[in-house]
């Protein structure tokens, strides 16, 4: 698991076909690979990785085939840069949200603008993942933690604030770009479990709407 909150920008320096997959070796920036051993797991741009080979540098990851068709990674080239968080550890400060790894879908830049000191970006989220995502919930953008401040439709604004922007890869990104997404767990189960209520006890619709969670409880 993870928080969301990038702790490096890598690069990768490396792509090695492997068999159908393909092996990254990413140069870490200022991840704290002394932390890292094989076997664990590294967000690599909202993707959760295992690192098989670590030195002082550098870690390498296989990526399969299924990885590089749902997600960004199968696009990246050498030389291109990666937003990177190693897995959370019982000691580990939680500033962001509950973060999988497990990227949802692609979502594409539509929109970038300034907003005083501030940059807005919106993003076109797959039709199928618009349900999961309302204003003022959070989403994971490339790995990045992102409180949603607008929906509209499939589409969705975020605002970044300056050290997120100087310190993640959004820095670079424009209108057309494609990101990992990654909706709220939460959002996730509730589904399954309104989903799998046929009793009618337990988490029901109205249960949630007489308790405010829905924003639809008149009473």
């Amino acid at each position: 698991m993870f928080t969301g909150i990038i702790q490096a920008v890598g690069k990768i320096e490396a792509l090695s076909p492997q068999g159908g997959d393909v092996r990254l070796t990413v140069a870490a920036g200022k991840l704290p690979l002394q932390q890292v051993k094989p076997g664990d797991s590294i967000a690599v741009s909202g993707v959760c990785l295992t690192a098989i080979a670590i030195n002082q540098q550098t870690f390498s990851a296989d990526v399969s085939r299924e990885t590089l068709s749902l997600t960004t990674l199968g696009n990246l080239r050498r030389g291109a840069f990666v937003n990177l968080e190693l897995a959370m550890t019982p000691t580990t400060r939680f500033g962001g949200h509950i973060v999988s790894g497990h990227v949802d879908g692609i979502g594409t830049v539509i929109r970038r603008w300034e907003d005083a000191r501030s940059t807005r970006f919106r993003i076109e989220a797959p039709k199928d993942l618009a349900r999961y995502i309302a204003s003022k919930g959070s989403i994971c953008v490339d790995g990045i933690s992102l409180t949603v401040n607008r929906v509209e439709g499939p589409a969705f604004e975020v605002n970044i604030i300056p050290h997120t922007l100087a310190e993640t890869t959004l820095g670079d990104t424009h209108a057309g770009s494609q990101v990992n997404l990654e909706v709220d767990l939460i959002a996730r189960y509730l589904e399954r479990l309104l989903a799998s209520n046929q009793s009618g006890n337990g988490v029901t619709r109205e249960l949630l709407n007489r308790s405010g969670f829905t924003g639809t409880n008149n009473t």
